[in-house]
């Protein structure tokens, strides 16, 4: 299926009227796909397998913002880390010091979010509320030295009850404004809830980061 032109024509300028950015997922389309949405204008796009952005990266334009989206396994974040723009889900501390590790390495800062448990299934990777209270208020984040905790970043349940995908965002906007009062830092401005299924929902709740894939694209490789 070709890239729906029109749709990201619409929902463009409806994230910009609304001061929300759109990451383009897309994992598992093919190179052109991407360059068509790139000649639109679109700089920002979601990947979730490590090899495939890395094969991606080196091909086309240098000025892509590369986010990776995915369950990032620490032995992988090597690969990325000389290039990748953003990383959507630091699920742990232990991730969260190995990118730090290899940030180092590569003489730059490495941008992330840190991933919150929302969802009512066990399936999501994620910090909860009282771990990530306890290490934001730890003051080890300090420790790390060359990562930027940019926001946070979090997935509603896969379900049709809008009443609880309201109540799952609503609760991440409010550990967000928690956590942006205790850290007390300008970087600190992401919020990144919302993808194809619900991002009206998340945008409604305070989401100023959405990532959108099977709208764009087509339904999955």
């Amino acid at each position: 299926m070709p890239v729906d032109i029109q749709f990201y024509n619409t929902i463009h300028a409806q994230l910009v009227a609304k001061h929300v950015q759109l990451v383009a997922v897309s994992k598992t389309k093919p190179q052109e796909d991407i360059v068509s949405l790139y000649e639109l204008g679109q700089r920002n796009f979601g990947e979730n397998y490590v090899q495939e952005l890395v094969d991606k990266a080196a091909a086309l334009p240098a000025d892509i913002h590369w986010h990776f989206i995915g369950h990032l396994q620490s032995n992988k974040v090597k690969y990325i880390a000389p290039f990748v723009y953003l990383i959507h889900g630091v699920d742990s501390e232990k991730l969260l010091a190995e990118i730090n590790k290899q940030a180092i390495k590569q003489n730059r800062m490495i941008a992330c979010l840190l991933q919150v448990h929302i969802a009512t299934e066990e399936t999501k990777f994620g910090f909860d509320a009282a771990s990530l209270e306890e290490f934001i208020n730890s003051k080890r984040l300090l420790n790390y030295s060359n990562v930027v905790v940019k926001g946070l970043m979090g997935m509603a349940s896969f379900s049709n009850d809008a009443t609880l995908i309201d109540q799952e965002f609503t609760t991440l906007k409010k550990l967000y404004d928690k956590t942006a009062t205790a850290l007390n830092h300008v970087h600190f401005d992401t919020l990144s809830m919302g993808m194809s299924s619900d991002y009206e929902h998340a945008i409604a709740k305070g989401s100023n980061m959405v990532r959108i894939g099977s709208l764009l694209f087509g339904a999955r490789n």
